[in-house]
This record gives structure tokens, sequence and C-alpha cells, in this order.
């Protein structure tokens, strides 16, 4: 793997960016930081609305920001929620985004709301994946 990040640093900048999440509602702050293919970081944050179904996480966040800029070779996932009290892993939804643009073996960081981090993978948290199969049919 040719990336320029530890687990740590990709973390510790999900953590960073954590703070400025737009979480004026329920106060949960969840950053996200992207290791990509060119040893670029990606971040996003989660960004609330009153209506909560308008709301998007950081990890999806991170994503679309991402493609944005053309990037699409995500070598890691880093998730920190400065407000957790368990671990914090991806909600369903962002699991199905990673798994769209990640292979199975892809690490995955995220808090366990003790100061430290658990380490995963896409295919760990997102096992099953008969979606992403369908999509390299002819």
């Amino acid at each position: 793997m040719n990336v320029n990040f530890t687990p740590e640093g990709l973390m510790t900048k999900a953590r960073e960016v954590a703070q400025g999440a737009y979480a004026p509602y329920s106060k949960f702050r969840v950053g996200a930081a992207l290791a990509m293919g060119d040893g670029s970081i990606i971040t996003g944050v989660n960004v609330e609305n009153r209506s909560f179904g308008l709301s998007n996480c950081a990890e999806r966040t991170a994503v679309f920001t991402a493609l944005t800029q053309g990037h699409k070779d995500i070598r890691a996932v880093a998730i920190a929620g400065p407000d957790a009290w368990e671990p914090l892993s991806p909600c369903g939804a962002c699991r199905q985004v990673l798994s769209e643009f990640c292979p199975a073996d892809t690490p995955v960081y995220y808090d366990d709301a003790k100061g430290g981090f658990i380490t995963s993978t896409i295919g760990e948290l997102f096992p099953q994946d008969a979606l992403h199969a369908l999509s390299k049919r002819d």
C-alpha cells in the first residue's frame, strides 16, 4: 500500500475535523477522514438539518467530496465522534456508500469511545455485499 498515512494520523485528522461538524440539534459531532491512493486526505463532517432526513453523515460527506475532487482510490477510512458514548462504527447508509467505492479489504478505523480506536474493514462491516456484485454483471 503506497499511502503516506498511519491509522493514528488518520484518526487524529478525523477527530480534528469533527470539531467543525454542523450538529446544532443532536449535539453529536462526527468527522471522517479518507486516505486516498495519491497520499492526500479528504475529510468530511456530519451536517444536520431541521428535517433530520435531509442530514448527511461525515463518511458520506467525505466520499462525495473526494468524488467531486476527482478522487476514487480510497485506501482507508477513519471516523471520529468526540461526543460518542460507545464505539462509533458507520451507519448502514454509510456502509452501503463506502462499499460502492472501497474494496472489501479497505481498513476502517473508528472511535472506541475511550480515546482509542477499533480497526475493521469494509467487508467485515458490510458482509454479503450482493448489490456490489450486481453492478459487475454483463
